[in-house]
This record gives C-alpha cells, sequence and structure tokens, in this order.
C-alpha cells in the first residue's frame, strides 16, 4: 500500500460534527428529483455526521460524497466520488453525490478545464476516502474494544473476525466524526481496486433524460427577472449611445440601460476574455418580452481606437497585450498569413544544423495547412443567475471556472471575496468556451442596478458573434530525405491569429537529428480563447497528415514508420526536453495496429492512421473510409488509448467518441468567417455543425491498461482524428486535404 500525508491538502479535512434533521436533508437535489415511496420516506436520514470536507455518513449507513468540479458533462459528477468510495471501501448502492459548493479553502482546484480534474484530484480524493476510512476503523475499534489492525473493512460493511463483531458505517458514524485525523493514511494497491475500474452509470443520467431542473438555464427564483443584452455587431466597434424611451414602454419591459462588465484600468484574470466590455441590457418579465424589445431596439456604434490591456495567468504573472484598431476581414487575416511564410520566425527549438541538412537533400517535400476559426457553440447558450445586494452577491449558473470568477466579481462590485457565493449547475456544455464568464460579472452588475434578482440569458446569436473563438491557424511543414528517402531533417513554422499552435517538444522533436521549430502569432482584436484540446486541436492533425506523406514517398508502413521514429527517441533521442514517453506513445500505435487488423482490412476499405500526445493521454486512431455512390462514408474508427487507470470504462468510452465524433465534425464541416469585423454565421443554418448520418457508424475505444496514475481523457481523442480522416479520405479518393473544413477542400463526404 501506499502511505501519504494528510497534511498534503491538510484544510480539505477541517472536520465538524453535525447533526441535521431529515429536513436539511429534503433540500439535495437527489431527493427533489425523485418520487419519494413511503419506504423511502421512512428510510431518509435522522442525522448526518460530517467527516471530512469530501464526505458525511448517516446514521442509517447512506453515504454522502461530495463532486467538487464543475461538470461539463464529461461525468466527473461520477468518476470523482467513485475514486473516494473507492479508498472508503464503500457499497457504490448507498452513495448519495452532490455537487460540492465553491469553496477553496477544502477542495483543491475546482476547475472544469485542461482535462486537469481527475488527474489534478486523484490524491486528494483517495486521501479523502482512506482518511474516513482510518477514522471509521479507529470508532469501531474503540467501540468494540478490540485493536485497530485487527479490523477490516468491505463493501461498506465493518468487520472484526476473531470476535464476530460487524457493523455499517452509519451506526458508528457519530463517534467517527470526533476522531482525530491521521497525520497519514494507507492507500490501495492497484489491485485491490473493487469500484475504479468498474463501469457506473451517470448519477444524473434518469434526471437528465427525464428532464428534470439540472443546468443554468433551468434555474429559477422568486421575484426573478429576465435579462439579455446587446453587444456591437461588429469586432473593432464599441458602444456610443441608443434611444430606449419608447421600448422601455413596451410590455414587462422594466428597464433599457448600458454597462460596462469590468473598469478600464482592470488588470484581467486570465478567463476575463471579452471583445465587448460596454453593452446594452434589456431586462423585463419574461424572456419572450425581452426578446421582442431586443429586436427593436436601436444602438448607435462606433470604432473602437487601439488599445493595451493587462492580464494576469494562471500562474500570476502579468502580461500586457495590444488589440489593434479596426474591422478585421477573413480574407485580410489569409493574406497576413500567407505573407509569414516569407518572414523571419522566432525560433523556439533547433537540433543539429537542420538548415544545412536541408541544402543537401536528395529530396524536399513541403506542405502548408490551414484551419479557420471556430465557435464553441454549447447546447446550453451562455446564461447565469445573480442576486446581488448592497452587501453580498449569489450567483447560480454553468461556469467552467469558478474561482476565478468569483474574484472578478469581487472586484467588479467592490465586496469582499467571503461576500460572493458562487453556485455551480451542471453545463449543457463547455468545450472552454465556459472558462470565460464576462456573462457571470454582466449578470451581477445588472442584478446590482436592478436591485433585484435576474437571469441573464444568450441567444444562440449573442453566444456565437460575441466570441470567444478556436483561433485561426497555419502551419508549413518541411522534410528532407536522402538518396534512399530515409528522413534526414523537419521544420515546422507554424502561427495564427493570435497565438501559434506549435509545441516545439512534441513528436517528432526529439525522434530526428536535425529539426527546427519556428512560431509566429498576428495580433487581432476577435477574441479567442480556448476550444477542446487548445492548439493540439489542429497542430495535431496537420502534422499527422504530413508523416503521412514522409511515410508514403518512404514506401514504409504509416504505423511502422511512427513506431521507428519513437524507437529512435527512446533508444537514442536528440534534445533534453521532449516532453512525451516514446514507449508509451508506440505503445498505443500497437494497440490501435493489433486491434483494427491494419494489415488485413477488407477490400474497398481505405485506412488512415494517427497517433497525438497531449493533456498527458496518448491516442492512436485508424479511420476506415468506405466509398457508397462515389462519396466517402466514414464506416469505423479505431482509437486506442494510453490514459492510465480508467476510473469508470464507460463513461470513458463515451466520452473518448464523444471527442472523435467531435473532432471529425469541426475539421470537415466548421467554419467562423469576418467580413468588416463581423461574423459572417450566427446560428445553425449558416454554420455546420456535424449531423447523426454523418457520424462514423461504428466507433471501438480500447484502453491500455496499467498502473500509472489517470490522466487527461476529456480533449485527447479530439485532436489526432482530424489526421487519421485526412490520411484516410486521401486513401478513398487519390487527393489530399490541407486546408480545413475539409468539405470545402474536396473531397467531400456525402
Amino acid at each position: 500500500m501506499n502511505i501519504v500525508k494528510t497534511s498534503i491538502g491538510r484544510r480539505s479535512f477541517i472536520k465538524r460534527s453535525t447533526m441535521a434533521s431529515g429536513g436539511v436533508i429534503l433540500t439535495f437535489n437527489w431527493l427533489v428529483s425523485c418520487d419519494m415511496t413511503p419506504s423511502k420516506i421512512k428510510a431518509l436520514p435522522k442525522e448526518w455526521f460530517k467527516i471530512n470536507g469530501f464526505l458525511k455518513i448517516a446514521e442509517n449507513g447512506l453515504i454522502t460524497i461530495m463532486s467538487p468540479n464543475p461538470e461539463i458533462g464529461q461525468n466527473v459528477k461520477t468518476s470523482m466520488p467513485m475514486i473516494v468510495a473507492e479508498e472508503l471501501d464503500a457499497n457504490w448502492e448507498d452513495v448519495i453525490v452532490e455537487q460540492a459548493p465553491l469553496n477553496t479553502s477544502i477542495f483543491k482546484r475546482q476547475v472544469a478545464g485542461g482535462s486537469q480534474s481527475i488527474r489534478q484530484g486523484w490524491e486528494s480524493l483517495r486521501m479523502a476516502g482512506a482518511a474516513a476510512r482510518y477514522m471509521l476503523v479507529e470508532a469501531a475499534a474503540l467501540t468494540w474494544g478490540v485493536n485497530q489492525n485487527e479490523i477490516s473493512v468491505s463493501n461498506g460493511k465493518i468487520f472484526h473476525k476473531s470476535s464476530g463483531n460487524e457493523s455499517g458505517f452509519g451506526p458508528i458514524a457519530s463517534i467517527a466524526s470526533e476522531i482525530k485525523i491521521p497525520k497519514q493514511v494507507k492507500l490501495k494497491k492497484v489491485s485491490e481496486f473493487k469500484i475504479i475500474g468498474t463501469s457506473k452509470k451517470n448519477v444524473d443520467g434518469k434526471k437528465i433524460v427525464t428532464g428534470k431542473p439540472l443546468y443554468g438555464i433551468d434555474y429559477k427564483s422568486e421575484n426573478m427577472l429576465i435579462a439579455m443584452i446587446v453587444h456591437p455587431p461588429a469586432f473593432g466597434m464599441k458602444f456610443k449611445s441608443m434611444e430606449a424611451t419608447e421600448i422601455k414602454k413596451m410590455p414587462g419591459i422594466k428597464d433599457i440601460f448600458p454597462i460596462k462588465t469590468v473598469s478600464e484600468d482592470y488588470v484581467k484574470q486570465g478567463v476575463d476574455t471579452d471583445s465587448f466590455n460596454e453593452i446594452a441590457v434589456i431586462v423585463g418579465e419574461s424572456t419572450w418580452q425581452v426578446m421582442q424589445a431586443k429586436k427593436k431596439l436601436k444602438v448607435n456604434w462606433m470604432m473602437s481606437a487601439e488599445k493595451t490591456e493587462k492580464v494576469k495567468g494562471w500562474s500570476g504573472d502579468i502580461k500586457t497585450f495590444l488589440i489593434p484598431a479596426g474591422l478585421e476581414s477573413s480574407e485580410q487575416h489569409n493574406q497576413l498569413m500567407i505573407s509569414m511564410d516569407h518572414k523571419k520566425a522566432r525560433v523556439v527549438r533547433q537540433d543539429g544544423n537542420p538548415r544545412a541538412v536541408f541544402k543537401r537533400a536528395a529530396k524536399i517535400i513541403e506542405r502548408t495547412y490551414t484551419c479557420p476559426y471556430l465557435a464553441h457553440n454549447t447546447l446550453e447558450p451562455m446564461n447565469f443567475f445573480a442576486d446581488v445586494t448592497d452587501d453580498r452577491a449569489i450567483l447560480v449558473g454553468p461556469i467552467q471556472t469558478p474561482e476565478s470568477m468569483e474574484k472578478t466579481v469581487a472586484n467588479r462590485l467592490n465586496l469582499p471575496l467571503e461576500k460572493i457565493d458562487i453556485q455551480m449547475t451542471r453545463m449543457g456544455g463547455g468545450f472552454g468556451r465556459r472558462l470565460y464568464g464576462h456573462f457571470v460579472t454582466e449578470a451581477a452588475v445588472i442584478s446590482k442596478k436592478m436591485k433585484r434578482p435576474i437571469k441573464l440569458i444568450y441567444t444562440r446569436e449573442d453566444d456565437m458573434t460575441q466570441g470567444s473563438y478556436r483561433p485561426t491557424y497555419r502551419a508549413t511543414y518541411r522534410a528532407a530525405l536522402d538518396k534512399n528517402n530515409n528522413l534526414i531533417a523537419f521544420h515546422v513554422k507554424a502561427g495564427g491569429i493570435p497565438e501559434s499552435p506549435l509545441a516545439a517538444n512534441r513528436f517528432p522533436a526529439g525522434a530526428i537529428e536535425h529539426y527546427l521549430a519556428e512560431s509566429w502569432e498576428i495580433k487581432s482584436n476577435i477574441s479567442t480563447g480556448a476550444f477542446r484540446a487548445p492548439r493540439s486541436n489542429f497542430i495535431a492533425g496537420a502534422e499527422q497528415a504530413f508523416l503521412d506523406e514522409i511515410a508514403e514517398i518512404s514506401e514504409k508502413d504509416p504505423i511502422q514508420f511512427r513506431i521507428d521514429l519513437l524507437k529512435k527517441a527512446k533508444e537514442s533521442p536528440v534534445g533534453q526536453n521532449n516532453d512525451y514517453d516514446p514507449s508509451r506513445y508506440a505503445g498505443v500505435l500497437e494497440l490501435v495496429r493489433e486491434k483494427s487488423g491494419w494489415e488485413n482490412s477488407s477490400d474497398g476499405v481505405h485506412r488512415g492512421v494517427s497517433a497525438y500526445f497531449c493533456h498527458n493521454s496518448y491516442v492512436a486512431n485508424v479511420l476506415d473510409v468506405v466509398l457508397e455512390n462515389g462519396n466517402p462514408i466514414i464506416d469505423k474508427v479505431y482509437c486506442a488509448v494510453d490514459c492510465g487507470i480508467v476510473v469508470n470504462p464507460d463513461a470513458a468510452k463515451n466520452l473518448s467518441e464523444g471527442g472523435l465524433i467531435d473532432g471529425i465534425g469541426h475539421a470537415l464541416y466548421s467554419s467562423m468567417t469576418f467580413k468588416n469585423g463581423k461574423p459572417e454565421q450566427n446560428n445553425f443554418d449558416t454554420y455546420r455543425l456535424i449531423r447523426h448520418s454523418e457520424a462514423p457508424r461504428k466507433i471501438q475505444v480500447d484502453f491500455v491498461e496499467n498502473d500509472i496514475a489517470p490522466t487527461g481523457l476529456g480533449e485527447p481523442t479530439f485532436p489526432p482524428i482530424v489526421g487519421a480522416l485526412a490520411n484516410s479520405l486521401y486513401r478513398a479518393t487519390g487527393r489530399r486535404t490541407y486546408n480545413q473544413p475539409f468539405i470545402t477542400d474536396k473531397p467531400i463526404i456525402g
């Protein structure tokens, strides 16, 4: 067993014994959403005993485990409590899961982003369960007058074999709640896991399919008003004036006014990305009434001037960013990016002497790849509830970064941090869009102005045209081959607006003696932000498509070509900063080769392969395309994943499948374009998403089995599938695709 000190995150184990009547438990969502039978009512706990910040146990043996992180569909609300329950040795059937409140003094990193929830919470969650188990065992030892080491725990029961004593958790919970927290606890061996590694159904599953109120958009409060915004029609413009006298007379309209989300001199948090700081607000009694008023409101806009803003990043460092003036267009962006092909870029990594090797190469391959801006388009548009008074603020809704937004709202309202209460709801999608919570601050400012509880609701058009978008990128790859078509040098020059997608220390860096990576950026006033698997969502597909071309020209099997490079990176690595494990990387390629029967594909099946490392995990794909009536159809995707220990296999497969379909859909169809600063797509009639009939007919996901602590899973399956898709389309049609969306770059998926 592993022994860990509970002093790590010790504040997580601040303990209070609480005895609450059954009336308190009635406020829990799990009961509100159930049809209570007489037997269930009889079984309601009379007392709850708080063991630590993560869990409490009732006298009848029911266990409430808090899920600390925001839930955006990645299933952490089920998986995180499973980790606690495992070390507790609980009976999962006795577990109730409750969304934890925002409490940074108890919980670690209450953020949904970067595929880090399970990875970052792994140790503290296990520690919480193990500490509670220790306290229950000691309580039983005191009760029975026996040695603690003679007691065993299994499936929610405590046993003392020699005396025959046996108890559930409930009868001794009150004593356990008074036990002193241990200085260190033993954690289970992986081989001892009984809950982790088994499939558990989504704890909110029944509520979701039966339409129970779980999401921010569902939230209601007495005396609540509805608010909507009107933002500038183009990036590069700002609020000037409006005439709202007549609109205020419309039925149900309470007020119309402009607000500033944050002050001009405010040092923004990294999650405060927002292009339109000053907006018009309409508040009324109902959504319909506000929407009608919004259609008739005339707002005057003016051009924005060039400005700089200060942003405090995750690490605490403050950077200054230039926001240029002007109305930008996609055509202009494309020309600017093309011009970078002929301009000097920043060298971010160089191994050997690649320039000299390119000069003496027998053959040079050069290819350029591009992708457009993308909108997140979560199923649930942005929304948030706010009830702000002079001395406190209560905010409820879907946000991926409640910790950061708590600070932003406190600053904007000029209230102490402890007076800000942000409550998390389940989210109808995030993908990075809800990392940036300007809509939370907007709701708070509106409520304070109205002196009433309000719910701010974005329309689909508001959300799609406000930002923040996946940046647009461009990457040029060059490969030098000798006379025997061996790869002898590699050069990547990549950039974008407003950031570069380049990860210079990832594969094939470390596998090629002469390697050069260059990066460039172009500033813009169009707001961008994290999009599922930031930067990797483009660069992985480009890199993997290019490697496929090298393998083809070298007359090598594309899987073996990659594995051979990884063997070099393992046995004689080049450079010191390679950020991947070649063995694990090759492992997923070998697994997907085996599972797909790579060498024995059927006639008429056109296969493409890819592999990538990001968010601490490794993924390899084989994608099969068949031609029907001359149209390429995605028949099957094989996906091999190494993300360490898999907590909940069914949920992990679901998450992996979602990432694959998401990656395929955006690569094939999606694009945001701009003309004179104005988004040319504002709803699903003009912004193309993948449809059910276009998704792969079959998906097979296989996980590498190992004892490595869990790593990311929400994002890693998205990036490499783009390369597998491009490679299979080439084999099906004879044409390479270089520019996303592939639907406009040919060939077309039918």
